[in-house]
């Protein structure tokens, strides 16, 4: 599973938060890491230097072999929080799409 970290310009997209962010991923989604090629993470600021309750962003788009990419977004007042919240919703929803396939199966 290849993870890609995108940061806007607000973001200081340093070495640190790319390895957090990895390692948050990888661990969200291991269970479903052989039915995922690609993770796009999308970290942004939507306020800038200004202080809100929920503006940082966190985009997720996961990739699986043979299907459609798949996005969830979570908005919270950290981007721990954001990431967190936006990696349970992709869990979440992958185990709703693959639980369906294997219904069908």
């Amino acid at each position: 599973m290849q993870i890609q970290v995108n940061t806007d310009k607000n973001i200081d997209g340093n070495e640190g938060l790319v390895a957090q962010v990895e390692a948050s991923i990888r661990d969200a989604l291991s269970l479903f890491s052989a039915h995922i090629t690609r993770v796009e993470v999308h970290l942004s600021d939507e306020n800038g230097a200004k202080n809100g309750q929920q503006d940082k962003r966190c985009m997720i788009e996961a990739r699986m072999e043979g299907r459609q990419p798949t996005a969830v977004t979570c908005e919270a007042a950290t981007l721990d929080k954001a990431i967190e919240g936006a990696a349970d919703k992709m869990k979440t929803m992958l185990q709703s799409t693959l639980g369906q396939l294997h219904a069908r199966s």
